[in-house]
């Protein structure tokens, strides 16, 4: 069997790997063996961040959402029971950007549900 030498593939490989990590700190951006790591953390860390991001923008929704309808007299929980038993079917985000943007509209549909 020949030999097989991989020059132009392994350079190949190198250079892509040292691209993604461009702008790390340390021998991370420089050293293969550090970069090698620090790009599978990378991508592991940016895989489950996307997940956490959505859970964080779901919190911020629920507590604009509960500071908004304290000044109707109402709780975050009952608020959103009321609306359920109402079969107004608006999800968080809408109800938090109504809250933020649009005050009189959110009060009127607090004042419904009450």
């Amino acid at each position: 069997m020949p030999r097989v030498k991989r020059g132009t593939h392994h350079t190949k490989r190198r250079r892509g790997l040292l691209k993604h990590v461009k702008g790390f700190e340390g021998g991370r951006k420089s050293l293969i063996r550090l970069a090698k790591v620090a790009a599978t953390k990378a991508g592991a860390y940016a895989y489950r961040d996307r997940r956490v991001k959505k859970r964080l923008a779901r919190g911020l929704w629920q507590i604009r959402i509960n500071a908004a309808v304290r000044e109707f007299g109402l709780s975050y929980s009952q608020f959103m029971g009321a609306l359920k038993k109402h079969e107004i079917k608006l999800d968080r985000k809408v109800l938090s950007q109504l809250a933020a943007e649009q005050p009189a509209a959110f009060r009127a549909l607090a004042e419904s549900v009450k």
